[in-house]
């Protein structure tokens, strides 16, 4: 997932802000008890989603896709002081370990689950987002998007996540690879919708930032 030398990469870190003790908990317990804590985002890219979310000020956020709630915190780092961020995840039996983080960091009273398949749940949000943060089930990227687009204020901001797929998007498709095809088709939609301007970041396994014009 990392495209860089390590060195390098360990020079980049080193040279970025720190990652909040709060967040280095969430990490140690998600790695002691929860299966596949790859999945977290981890202290740099999780600083990269805090200072897009600073720059952006958003006054409302949707995250698709939760695992145990490190992107969360730090998406909400840069919500504005009545601002709200509505993360929707499948696993019900993550729910309580998200909340436990969620009510030790300062924006809890902020952070609104969704617990069930975000095809459903994202048409009965009635409200419009200025940051949308997707890291889900990749075969539905595009359907989130399709979903999604309308709900995004003008000025707003898309954050991909796995948009390079572990280095598979610029491999021979296996055409039995569900997953990796419809990153590419995904990747292609963000490239020619025209109602965005897109940029891809070769942070971890990729993250793509598209701004709604």
């Amino acid at each position: 997932m990392y495209f860089l030398p390590e060195d390098l990469d360990d020079y980049i870190v080193a040279h970025s802000d720190a990652e909040p003790e709060l967040l280095q908990q969430l990490t140690r317990e998600t790695y002691q008890k929860i299966l596949q804590p790859i999945m977290l985002s981890g202290p740099y890219q999780g600083r990269v989603l805090s200072m897009i979310s600073k720059l952006k000020q958003p006054k409302s956020i949707l995250e698709l896709g939760t695992f145990t709630g490190y992107a969360t915190l730090c998406l909400a780092e840069g919500l504005q002081k009545d601002g709200e961020i509505h993360t929707v995840d499948i696993n019900e039996e993550l729910v309580d370990f998200q909340r436990k983080y969620f009510d030790k960091s300062a924006y809890g009273n902020q952070i609104f689950q969704h617990l069930g398949n975000a095809l459903d749940i994202i048409p009965k949000l009635e409200k419009n987002f200025d940051l949308i943060f997707i890291d889900a089930d990749k075969p539905n990227y595009v359907n989130y998007f399709h979903l999604i687009i309308d709900k995004l204020n003008p000025g707003g901001i898309i954050l991909s996540d796995n948009v390079l797929w572990h280095g598979k998007v610029v491999e021979p498709l296996d055409a039995k690879d569900a997953s990796t095809k419809a990153v590419l088709e995904y990747n292609t939609l963000l490239k020619e919708d025209p109602r965005i301007e897109t940029v891809v970041l070769p942070i971890r396994d990729g993250l793509t930032i598209s701004r709604k014009k």
